[in-house]
């Protein structure tokens, strides 16, 4: 089957090898072409080379083009998959995280929440408008799957200037059911049916059954869910935290909703003005640090690439098995996508991009109701509503009042003066990236 499968952001650590090896793996996608397209010559072309070496290492029929034109890159495209950042990550990630804090904004992470998702959203959408741009242009009937955080804010501003574009938002917390559900119900994860949703990073677990019997398996998790996390270590990419990290905010939401929350405090805290009191600060600057360093020494060991390339190893990401449904019409469930509001969450407004599951199939992602959503939690997620539309309409109207606004309607912000200030550092000190808002 041949179809072109252009990479955006082919050079970003982890996404473009991880979304090369996965590939490699798939049968469906033998004979087809994937396209590298990145706008760092030297990383495009590291990528490239390491591509080129495994592809004939395995002896997979797989074609590979890299290009540094988008335009070129998207040419024929069947599938994009966007996966990028703006400027040095990590410098500007910590300018969003800390420096509001200089202000007695007490924020959490800074990364997709609060006023550093605020800026991150500003620097990042522009430059993700300019491609889908190109996309509605060039190849109109591609399906297109954005990897980029801040989730929310990114979805909400690209459906809302490109209603047409066939476009969807992926992010892999879900995985988390899939790690520590089969432990609590002393059952494979084959066995649980379960169904969870909100807003990107910020969503529940809403039923969980056993298949074999129709039971409802909630009981089960409510009873064990606080030893269980309270003794878990942490460990991810090889790397261990200590027992119960990052479950501050994570258990205040549980013990007050009662429903599961699907990821840790550097996610959840970032949209609840309370988070900063409760949040495992420590576990958080664990966490960080250490991917930090991962992603920063990612090329150093050529055991790396060894561990994705493994033919007969797992998928890293779901876009692949998501894109095979749509190619062969599989209609399967699949567990999380981000696509705007259609009714699937009664309680929050149509249009809000959210998280929730969906048939993938030859018609591409259809998002699926969940019934009986807990008002109560959604109380929360409206909190979020304003700042996300806010947001948008900053970016699209190029408006700095109007970010301001998007920054005094979060929950985080506390301070109109505070708010004010940090506005015009952040706007100063990256006027590369925000100097359109005017």
């Amino acid at each position: 089957m041949n179809k072109r499968i252009v990479l955006i952001g082919a050079g970003s650590t982890n996404f473009g090898l991880g979304t090369v090896s996965d590939l490699f793996k798939s049968q469906i996608f033998q004979g087809s072409t994937i396209i590298l397209h990145d706008i760092n010559k030297e990383a495009l072309s590291k990528t490239e080379k390491i591509a080129l070496q495994y592809k004939e290492q395995k002896k997979v029929n797989i074609n590979i083009e890299a290009h540094l034109s988008r335009k070129d890159a998207l040419q024929g495209a069947d599938y994009c998959v966007i996966s990028i950042e703006v400027g040095d990550r990590f410098e500007l990630w910590e300018q969003d995280w800390k420096i509001p804090q200089q202000f007695g904004i007490k924020q959490v992470f800074g990364e997709n929440g609060g006023p550093g998702g605020m800026f991150h959203s500003m620097r990042i959408i522009p430059p993700i408008l300019e491609i889908c741009e190109d996309i509605s242009r060039i190849c109109p009937d591609a399906f297109v799957f954005s990897y980029s955080n801040p989730m929310q804010r990114i979805c909400h501003t690209v459906t809302t200037k490109y209603p047409k574009l066939k476009f969807t938002g992926l992010c892999h917390e879900i995985a988390s059911m899939e790690r520590h559900l089969p432990e609590i119900l002393n059952t494979p994860f084959s066995n649980i049916e379960i169904k969870a949703g909100g807003l990107n990073h910020f969503s529940i677990l809403v039923e969980a059954k056993y298949k074999d019997t129709g039971k409802d398996a909630y009981p089960k998790i409510r009873e064990k869910v606080p030893e269980y996390f309270k003794d878990l270590i942490n460990t991810w990419d090889g790397q261990v935290s200590k027992p119960g990290a990052e479950r501050g905010v994570f258990f205040e939401l549980f013990n007050r909703y009662n429903y599961l929350p699907i990821t840790t405090d550097s996610h959840l805290g970032e949209y609840l003005q309370w988070a900063y009191s409760v949040a495992d600060h420590e576990g958080i600057l664990d966490f960080y640090n250490k991917y930090k360093k991962k992603c920063l020494s990612f090329y150093d060991s050529e055991e790396t690439y060894e561990n994705y390339f493994k033919i007969d190893g797992d998928m890293h990401e779901r876009i692949i098995t998501i894109i095979e449904g749509i190619d062969a019409d599989l209609n399967f469930e699949e567990s999380a996508v981000n696509i705007p509001n259609k009714g699937f969450i009664e309680h929050l407004p149509d249009g809000i991009v959210i998280e929730v599951p969906a048939f993938i199939n030859k018609d591409g992602v259809s998002g699926m109701k969940l019934e009986n959503y807990p008002k109560s939690f959604s109380t929360l997620l409206m909190n979020q509503v304003s700042v996300i539309e806010l947001t948008t309409a900053a970016i699209l109207q190029q408006s700095k009042d109007i970010a301001l606004q998007a920054l005094l309607a979060d929950p985080v912000v506390d301070n109109v003066r505070a708010a004010e200030k940090l506005l015009d550092t952040i706007l100063d000190l990256q006027s590369p990236y925000l100097d359109y808002l005017q």
